[in-house]
Formats: C-alpha cells, structure tokens, sequence
C-alpha cells in the first residue's frame, strides 16, 4: 500500500519495532549442564510480550537446566513462523491459535503441544475520530474508516466476528469497516503514521505504544463476552518432531513451567527479563504482562481451543475446510512435563494449580 506523508514520530516507532528483531539470546550460567551435553533448540517468536515464557526461560536459565540450549528468533508473522519449522530452522514456535488452526486445515502437519497466552487483543483508532461520549466497547466508530489489519490472525477473525455480529458490512462507505491487510503486525502498526489509516488492530504490546501516541483503544478482546478467555498463541511442532524426540519437547515443556511459575511470583524480574527483548517502557511491559487484558498460562487448552476451531471453520475462516483436530493435538507432552516437576515439587501451590487447570481445561 503507498504511503502518505507520516508524522514525525512515525522515525522514532519504526526504529523502535525494528529494534524487536534484532535482540539476541542470552547465555545463562549457574544450575545448567555443562556446555558440550546442552541440546540446540531453535524456537521461533513474534515480536512482543505475549511470548515471555521463551523469553523468562533463557534468561533465568530454565532451559539449560534442562539440557537444552535453546535460541529465540524472532518473526514478524505466523506464515513465517510455520514455514520456519517446516523447514527445519526451527524446533518449536509459539504461533497464533487461527493460524494454526489454518494452517492445520490446509493440511500442514504441525501440532499444538502447549499454550502461550489467553486474550491479549483489540482495536485502536486515532484519537481524533472518536465521537464525545464514547464508551470503550462500541464498534460502531470504526464505521467509514480505512482499519489496517493482519489477514489469518486472530484479531482478523475477532474483528469480522464483531462486525458480522453487529451488522456492519465491510468495505468503502460511511456505514461499513474498510479494512486493509498487512503481512505484518509491525507493518500494518507503521501504517497508522500515514493519513491513509484510521485504526489498526493490535495484540500485546501495540496497545500501549498506541496509547502512548495519543491513540484509543476501541476494545480489548477479553471484554467481549464471545472472546472470554479465548486462546491466543500456543506451542507449536512438527507433529513427527514431537514423536521422534518426545524427551526433548518434555525437557522444553519443564522449562516453560518453570518460567511460569517464575512470572507468578517475581514480577519485576520477568519485566527486567522481557524488556531485554521489547525495548519499551517498562511500565508498558509490565501493563501488558500484568494489567488484566492478557494472561499467559502454559497450558495446552485442548477444549477451549477446539471450540475456537470450530468457530473458524464455521465462519469460514478456514475457506471451508474441515479436519480432526484430535490428531494434531498433543497433550502427553504438557502432561508428562507437569507430572514430573510436580513429583520434584508436590508441595508447590502454583505447580498444583496447573495441575487442576490442566485436568478442567483439557
């Protein structure tokens, strides 16, 4: 899409997401095994908070003490990131429930394995389109206005939920969303700079950047009724991979418990460890992690992400495409993963938790 003339701040925030790509992994010392007896695992991410436990593990060293010697990457889209495990750059991603679910739909053989996060999305508009007495949930504000967006991403599905949900066509004119796609988030982000484009969805933390440009958020998924406690990103293999080296995707799994148990209880540290990789305030970091709109859990979320799935192909979000979602769902991983840090810890309030969430969400 061309581009108009872009406000100045529009240098500052592309530097800014173009920095998200370019951090590295860290090398942790202390618990781990020695150097030569560490696993390589390459895991793919997209830019932002909604992946901290990648993030937590390496930088506390959760990986290492178990065996794993485990690099993060960074994408700028789900596409990406399925073509990278198929390609066998990478070992695991934490990918989008929809594209997954697409993706698994057209015959890709990836299977989810664990979770990620819950809710983390929604819409924001340019401040000076919003009507006085606007209340945040109304979507009928993003009638009449050019709304970037991400085809084959979860707020996509969200965003044509609603608009079918509320009678609101799509395309030119005061009365329909004219939406506009994007192959990135960061992209059709950037694009809120030109005079082109009036809103754009966001996922964790483009929400709070937006905020901080002076924009509004229109509504956050999770308090919609029909998104409560929705499944965002999930842990993502090659189906064949997770059978051939089960013990390394359990070794992987212990990690990301652990980080969660870790982001439960020193929140200033997981912010310390995301921030090394989201260069944003911390009190954006810390808003997005903690403030209520997403929630990261590890779990598989095996029914809540079959209703999902359901939704998506009766919408049609999948053209149409049916399949078994049974055979591209992996729950012995998360379960074997769980079992045995719990035997190591049976005491453990938080490991206990997710043992009964697990055993109801699954």
């Amino acid at each position: 899409m061309t581009r108009t003339k872009k406000i100045p701040i529009a240098v500052t925030l592309c530097a800014l997401l173009a920095a998200f790509t370019s951090c590295r992994a860290k090398t942790q010392t202390g618990t781990a095994r020695n150097a030569q007896e560490q696993t390589a695992f390459q895991l793919g991410l997209l830019v932002g908070t909604s992946h901290l436990f990648g993030l937590v593990g390496v930088e506390e060293g959760f990986f290492q003490e178990e065996g794993l010697n485990v690099t993060p990457t960074f994408f700028s889209s789900s596409g990406e990131l399925v073509a990278g495990l198929e390609s066998g750059k990478l070992d695991a991603a934490f990918i989008g429930s929809v594209p997954t679910i697409t993706n698994q739909a057209a015959g890709h053989d990836i299977t989810i394995f664990g979770g990620a996060m819950t809710n983390g999305h929604g819409y924001v508009l340019k401040s000076k389109y919003i009507p006085t007495g606007f209340r945040e949930g109304d979507i009928t504000v993003l009638k009449g206005r050019n709304i970037a967006n991400v085809r084959n991403s979860m707020q996509d599905y969200e965003l044509l939920v609603l608009l079918r949900q509320n009678g609101i066509g799509i395309g030119e004119g005061p009365d329909k969303v004219n939406i506009i796609y994007f192959e990135s988030q960061k992209d059709a982000f950037n694009a809120l700079a030109g005079d082109q484009i009036d809103g754009v969805s966001v996922y964790t933390p483009y929400a709070s950047i937006a905020k901080n440009l002076g924009h509004t958020v229109v509504y956050y998924c999770n308090k919609v009724s029909v998104f409560e406690n929705q499944p965002c990103c999930r842990q993502v293999a090659l189906t064949g991979a997770l059978a051939a080296r089960t013990d390394t995707y359990i070794a992987f799994e212990r990690a990301i418990i652990k980080a969660y148990k870790f982001s439960q209880e020193n929140h200033e540290k997981t912010v310390e460890d995301v921030a090394k990789y989201t260069p944003i305030d911390k009190k954006d970091i810390e808003y997005e992690i903690y403030g209520g709109h997403a929630f990261s859990h590890p779990d598989p979320d095996k029914k809540a992400t079959a209703t999902l799935k359901k939704g998506v192909v009766e919408f049609g979000y999948s053209n149409g495409a049916d399949y078994d979602i049974e055979k591209l769902y992996n729950l012995d991983i998360y379960r074997k993963a769980l079992t045995r840090v719990l035997a190591e810890n049976p005491n453990d309030s938080i490991y206990k938790s997710l043992e009964t969430h697990f055993n109801s969400a699954n």
